[in-house]
């Protein structure tokens, strides 16, 4: 097994780059991962990892062979050189590179009554992360994530989501794109928004449906209000208007669960 104990080898330097940069990454198209439960989704996703990294100091020889039927290269790093690429304050000792998949929207193979969440223009990756374990949770047939300000492999995405970027389809485009294949893959649009709404508990999500949510301080832009098949609100008791978009999301999708028998 090849051994890097020097944080100043180039290929570590150039794992250091791919953990921060999103244009590394993309120019690469690869990104670093860290912890076994997000190495064994991503396996699971269909993910292909290129190396593993594992640190003895960190690491449990039998956890790490849970993962080494797979085919890649292995390398044995020091506890210094892990502790310069890893993301994370807990640590378990194993890093992967990974090839990212293509997040175009044609790429999606969705079932016949699908269930969709779309978010747009998610500013935090803790967010995006937040929303990602929702529609998990809700066992989602994809999250589209609309205009997004954040690189999906940022390592902040993939720690908040805990491995769940690897276990839903995900895709992203413009608005107009993700309303334009919505709309051609005659999906419901169902828009979280203030304006010419009604509550959401009111609406049938039995059909294909798409339930989109915004963020807290701007809300989703106009285009969704005017396009979408009916608007939605959450009703407040409270002093505020607005709540988290993770918590939003859980509760759109649930309803929709419920309406579907789970």
């Amino acid at each position: 097994m090849k051994q890097i104990t020097s944080v100043q080898n180039p290929f570590i330097k150039s794992l250091a780059q791919l953990q921060e940069k999103a244009k590394i990454r993309k120019q690469t198209g690869t990104f670093l991962m860290e912890g076994q439960r997000e190495i064994e989704l991503a396996l699971k996703g269909g993910y292909e990892i290129e190396t593993i990294l594992i640190c003895n100091e960190l690491c449990q020889l039998s956890e790490f062979q849970k993962i080494r039927k797979s085919e890649f290269q292995v390398i044995e790093i020091s506890k210094e050189v892990y502790q310069k690429l890893a993301y994370r304050d807990t640590t378990e000792g194993i890093l992967a590179v990974a090839k990212t998949k293509s997040l175009a929207l044609s790429e999606l193979k969705l079932s016949k009554n699908p269930l969709i969440l779309v978010g747009e223009a998610i500013e935090k990756p803790g967010n995006v992360g937040a929303i990602l374990r929702t529609a998990d949770a809700a066992n989602v047939d994809a999250v589209i994530i609309a205009n997004p300000k954040s690189d999906l492999y940022n390592p902040n995405i993939v720690r908040s989501s805990v491995g769940c970027l690897f276990t839903r389809q995900i895709a992203t485009g413009t608005t107009e794109e993700v309303i334009a294949y919505l709309k051609a893959n005659n999906i419901n649009i169902y828009s979280a928004t203030l304006q010419d709404s009604t509550e959401y508990h009111t609406q049938n999500y039995t059909t294909p449906t798409a339930l989109v949510v915004g963020t807290e301080a701007t809300g989703l832009s106009e285009k969704w209000r005017i396009e979408s098949t009916k608007n939605i609100i959450i009703p407040m008791q409270g002093v505020i208007d607005s709540m988290n978009v993770s918590v939003a999301a859980a509760i759109l999708l649930f309803e929709a669960k419920r309406q579907r028998g789970f």
